[in-house]
């Protein structure tokens, strides 16, 4: 069932914000994959098998960027509309509750680079990626049927997108092993050269 939870729900002023809406996503997601990439260096040895289809790395930040304006537009629209006064108050429920699934799921997609990149952890943020999808899906069609319509086709090539995301974050960790320590081996070999001159 969909609540609205205030303390699980960004304020709603940043919704009626068309600005606030559209930038806070793509700062936010930015922040996270400049701070959680690998460095160039481990980028330029990656041994790692990657499934069929994947694209190359240049594709990724300005798709992310493009979904995230359009994520943070639609959620403009759907709380802005959706709270409106001439509406009923079935619609303004809906519209708050689709707030707090939003606000969730945003948490979730910033919470999987940190998973698969920083933490090695590609089972985790394959299963993160998986409720992503789920719950895009379902918000995309709360606001659609419940709020605005536009506001939930907004949502489609995001929820598309998470759908191929799935499969690459699961053919990635499958083929691997769900190991990703050889994207990180320079990294880690650097920490331990370290700790030998400390130690010599």
């Amino acid at each position: 069932m969909t609540t609205y939870i205030p303390s699980l729900t960004l304020p709603e002023g940043i919704f009626h914000s068309l600005p606030a809406s559209v930038v806070l996503p793509i700062a936010l997601g930015s922040a996270v994959g400049y701070s959680t990439r690998p460095s160039k260096e481990s980028r330029e040895s990656i041994t790692l098998k990657q499934p069929p289809l994947r694209p190359p790395a240049s594709v990724f930040p300005p798709v992310w960027t493009a979904l995230y304006g359009i994520m943070g537009y639609a959620a403009h629209r759907a709380v802005f509309l959706g709270t409106s006064p001439l509406n009923g108050p079935d619609t303004i429920v809906a519209a708050r509750q689709g707030a707090t699934l939003y606000t969730i799921q945003l948490g979730l997609n910033l919470a999987w680079m940190p998973l698969f990149y920083g933490l090695n952890q590609p089972a985790l943020a394959s299963a993160d990626a998986v409720a992503l999808l789920g719950l895009n899906s379902y918000l995309a069609w709360w606001w659609g049927t419940k709020v605005d319509r536009v506001a939930g086709w907004l949502l489609v090539p995001y929820v598309a997108w998470l759908g191929f995301a799935t499969y690459l974050s699961f053919g990635t960790g499958y083929l691997n092993g769900w190991d990703l320590s050889p994207l990180f081996g320079k990294r880690g070999e650097g920490r331990e050269q370290k700790g030998q001159k400390k130690g010599e």
